[in-house]
């Protein structure tokens, strides 16, 4: 069942008199079409225990670009509480990926699913980062997810763009929601959004500072298990699988002498020996968590790359393309399952998807559409934001090896900052449930035990500590 949520008269005044002193020909679409408000989901029984809202934000006037966003209301005091903006990793993965499969209110049931069973069943996740916060779920850039553009034009966007895009679906969303204008605000994404959530963190105060409206209460960033650019993984997990046990002593102090910190590019026939020995005891191991099954990942898009991403004339209720089924014991089975339930009508129905703006819904879509990789890096993001004094997290979980907490550690320290609270065991129930250090200019740095490549998906109840204490500014 869904409600249609027509703007209140004066909110719709307030955003008509805004773009109208302001000139901005982007405010246009903002009201085209209404949120739309979802009292339940297909596969969930019964009313959802918390407010979801869904909608469409237009951020690409010319080629009719569009933003898909989820938002759940805190389950604590939503008109006090912090509103986290949530961004996906990877090239044009989806953000559903972090609702359903980390941080949000529902998760899978891990059960067998086949053709005769209607949608996959969900339940509700004790461990949600709505527990602390609202949380507006944005599939960003466009392409990700349910995101569309009427003109494939729309989709040659790079890292930059898509972020300068991020930055004018909030200044729309806030207009439509003056609500929460006062609430402190935060960006946060992991893995590959670490690129640019800094970035957008830094245009959104370089706006704040020119006296832009509506002026957001932006109080900082958090990243998890982030790229940035300058950092080289591979480059630290070479003394990460040796710490492991993966690599012999003999292997690394080979990798040493003959690669000279060059892992990417040997230069000599016996670095790239020893790489090549290296990368194949590297691929008996589960990379997003090195103590888990090693299976086989759901493949992150379409498998032929010539399908048509333009909009279509009609749905389909039928996936093009079956994903692989992995053992119920694997990670990936709930991005699985994630498949058939994103992709069945009476789900798009329930979510307010706009008929023919998506074939094919995938977890990620990196085959056949151009992304450039704009941003080099993203310290000079990080110094600049922590010299202006907003609060940072930056949190790893300690047994992923695609981004090893080693190289994490080691950028965070290269800012050279004085340290505020020494390394020491942060903790859960009692026992320790990782480390953290506290820099001067609000800079945290901090491990989860048992974590993986997505903390909260690995160590939900530690993931969900950790936020909350730091969102709320307790110590860890």
């Amino acid at each position: 069942m869904e409600v249609q949520l027509q703007a209140s008269g004066p909110r719709r005044l307030l955003f008509f008199l805004i773009c109208f002193f302001s000139g901005l020909a982007t405010c246009r679409s903002a009201v085209d079409a209404p949120p739309t408000l979802i009292d339940s989901l297909p596969g969930f029984d019964g009313a959802l225990p918390f407010r979801l809202e869904t909608g469409y934000v237009t951020v690409d006037e010319e080629n009719g670009g569009e933003l898909f966003y989820y938002f759940i209301e805190s389950e604590g005091d939503p008109r006090r509480d912090p509103l986290l903006l949530w961004l996906p990793g990877g090239d044009r993965c989806t953000v559903l990926q972090a609702l359903l499969l980390q941080l949000g209110p529902l998760r899978f049931i891990v059960e067998p699913y086949n053709e005769t069973t209607i949608v996959p069943r969900l339940q509700y996740h004790p461990y949600s980062w709505t527990k602390a916060a609202s949380v507006l779920f944005l599939d960003s850039p466009v392409g990700a997810g349910f995101s569309f553009s009427r003109n494939p034009k729309g989709y040659d966007i790079g890292e930059v763009s898509s972020s300068l895009q991020v930055k004018t679906f909030l200044t729309k969303w806030f207009t439509e929601h003056p609500d929460y204008l006062a609430n402190p605000f935060y960006v946060g994404g992991s893995s590959h959004a670490g690129k640019f959530v800094p970035f957008i963190a830094q245009k959104i105060s370089e706006d704040i500072e020119a006296g832009m409206t509506p002026t957001v209460n932006l109080k900082g960033y958090l990243v998890g298990n982030p790229a940035t650019g300058e950092d080289n993984s591979y480059e630290w997990q070479v003394p990460y699988l040796h710490g492991f046990a993966v690599i012999s002593d003999q292997l690394y102090e080979s990798i040493m002498e003959n690669c000279q910190g060059d892992y990417t590019n040997p230069t000599n026939a016996l670095c790239a020996r020893d790489l090549e020995r290296f990368d194949d005891l590297y691929g008996q191991i589960e990379h997003a968590h090195i103590l888990y099954k090693k299976c086989d990942y759901v493949p992150p898009g379409p498998i032929d790359p010539t399908t048509e991403r333009k909009i279509l004339k009609e749905e389909t209720r039928v996936l093009k393309h079956q994903p692989t089924c992995p053992p119920m014991d694997c990670q990936s089975y709930g991005g699985y399952l994630s498949y058939y339930w994103s992709n069945n009508n009476n789900t798009r129905e329930s979510l307010g998807i706009k008929k023919g703006s998506k074939d094919e819904w995938v977890l990620c879509d990196e085959n056949d559409m151009p992304y450039a990789s704009d941003i080099e890096g993203s310290l000079k993001y990080h110094r600049n934001m922590t010299s202006k004094g907003y609060r940072v997290l930056v949190y790893s979980g300690d047994h992923d090896a695609n981004i090893p907490f080693l190289g994490t550690q080691s950028w965070v320290r290269s800012l050279n900052y004085p340290i505020f609270d020494e390394w020491r065991a942060w903790h859960l129930d009692g026992q320790s449930a990782g480390f953290t250090i506290t820099y001067k200019n609000n800079l945290t740095f901090a491990t989860v035990k048992g974590g993986g490549h997505s903390v909260p998906q690995y160590q939900p109840e530690r993931g969900l500590a950790i936020f909350s204490r730091w969102i709320s500014g307790e110590p860890l």
